[in-house]
Formats: C-alpha cells, sequence, structure tokens
C-alpha cells in the first residue's frame, strides 16, 4: 500500500493534543517521522503522550519536544530535531489558544497572549521551518486558522483577529516562496476538542444549551471529530494536493456558509 507521507518528516506544534495529537498520529500512519512539538508531554485530554503512542500504534519515529511557540528560540530547537530524521519536510503550526471573553472585556494581557500564540508562534514556526526546507530543496507548511479567520463573529473578536491574521499570513507566505514551498491553511469550525470543552459551550446548563443552539446551525448537524481536521492536514501536507497553494480549506460542516 502507497503511504501518502512515506519517508517525510514533519513538525506538529500543538502535538501534545487535540488536533495536534490527530494530525500526528494520522502523519505516522501514513508513513512520516514525527516531531511532536508542545508545552507539555502530556495530552490534556490525559492518556499516553502523543510520541509514545506513535511510536506504538506505528513503525516510525517520533520525538517530543519541549516547546513554547511564543519563543521562536523553541520552534527551532523543534525544527532542529529534524535533523537526525533527514531533515523538515512538513511544518504544521497547529498551536493556538482561545479567547471568549467579551471584546469590552478583554484584557491588554490576554490579547498580547492571544497574538503571541496564534500570530507571532505561527509566524515564527514558518519562518524556522522554511529557513531549513529551501536548503533542502523545498516542504510544505500548513497554518491551523479557523472559520473565525474567515467569517468574524461578535462572540469572539480578539480571536477571530488573529485567526484572520493567520489565513493573510498564509497567502502571503505562498507568495514569497512560489513553487519551493507550499503554505495553505486550515480552518476549522466548531469541534469535539479539550478547546471546546473549556468554553463558555462546555461550561454549566446555559453552556450546553447554548452548544445544543449552535449545533443546530451547522448543516452538517454535529460538531467535528479532530480526525477530519488531521485528514485535511494529511491532504494539504502530501502530494494529493500538489497543485494547491496559498490555499484555504473549510472543515466547519458548512457553518460559514450558512
Amino acid at each position: 500500500m502507497s503511504l501518502l507521507l512515506d519517508g517525510k518528516t514533519a513538525v506538529v506544534t500543538g502535538g501534545s493534543s487535540g488536533f495536534g495529537r490527530a494530525i500526528s498520529r494520522t502523519f505516522a500512519r501514513n508513513g512520516a517521522d514525527v516531531v511532536v512539538a508542545d508545552v507539555t508531554e502530556s495530552p490534556r485530554e490525559g492518556g499516553v503522550p502523543t510520541a509514545e503512542l506513535v511510536r506504538s500504534e506505528t513503525d516510525r519515529e517520533a520525538y517530543y519536544v519541549e516547546c513554547d511557540v511564543r519563543n521562536p528560540a523553541d520552534t527551532e530547537v523543534a525544527v532542529e530535531a529534524t535533523e537526525e530524521l533527514g531533515g523538515i519536510d512538513v511544518m504544521v503550526n497547529n498551536a493556538g489558544i482561545a479567547g471568549d471573553e467579551d471584546f469590552l472585556d478583554v484584557t491588554e494581557a490576554a490579547f498580547e497572549r492571544l497574538m503571541a500564540v496564534n500570530v507571532k508562534g505561527t509566524f515564527f514556526g514558518a519562518q524556522a521551518a522554511a529557513k531549513r526546507m529551501l536548503e533542502d530543496g523545498g516542504g510544505t507548511i500548513v497554518n491551523m486558522s479557523s472559520a473565525g479567520g474567515i467569517v468574524g463573529t461578535g462572540d469572539l473578536v480578539a480571536y477571530c483577529a488573529s485567526k484572520g491574521a493567520v489565513r493573510l499570513m498564509t497567502y502571503a507566505l505562498a507568495d514569497r516562496f512560489g513553487g519551493d514551498i507550499r503554505v495553505n491553511a486550515i480552518h476549522p469550525g466548531f469541534s469535539k476538542t479539550q478547546m471546546l470543552a473549556d468554553s463558555s459551550l462546555g461550561r454549566g446548563v446555559r453552556g450546553r444549551i447554548a452548544s445544543e443552539m449552535l449545533k443546530q446551525r451547522i448543516p452538517s448537524g454535529r460538531y467535528g471529530e479532530p480526525q477530519e481536521i488531521a485528514n485535511a492536514a494529511l491532504f494539504l501536507a502530501s502530494d494529493l494536493s500538489s497543485y494547491v497553494n496559498g490555499e484555504s480549506l473549510v472543515v466547519d460542516g458548512g457553518l460559514s456558509h450558512t
């Protein structure tokens, strides 16, 4: 059976949990060695750490590297870790945080933290990967934006601002690197992750009511699964998308088009 990422090496930031965990496992099942870069090795959901799980499930190599994407030096270390595996072929800038405070309540500190993780982390993650990819003849970068980065919502003004920046950064990077490095973005909708569970939609009776009302607005009638986002990342990382560059892949069950 042909594996879509056979012989490739990928770095996945935020790889310990949520989308990053699903992406790391999916890439490994499709032939890639994986560097799991995150602030903690243990998944927020509990269970076996991602790198250990990858090694137990597949014959691929997987490393965990402690990485706070707010610090570009950490991301550079994660990219350098691929040298033992032949160098980086795929960079997934997945690490991100949410912020669902009302616009009038967002503090300067909260705003700066959101931008540092979601925007600065993606920018310097792409930069660290691109430097090595250009030396080695190319590669692929996948940035994790959000449906909120395309269709703004008044409930998530600061978050939408950060993810909108990721979207435009993706287009600019694709233009910058042309055919040498493909750069695309995924825009997930509401999905079953710990981040969603920790949001206002996952708290208390009012949260559960709001969650059900939101679910009814989604044409697909449900929240997404992390695996569905991982499948989109696999497509963009592989040669199946060899002529896809500077594109936004929306994976939200149709919500942003209603």
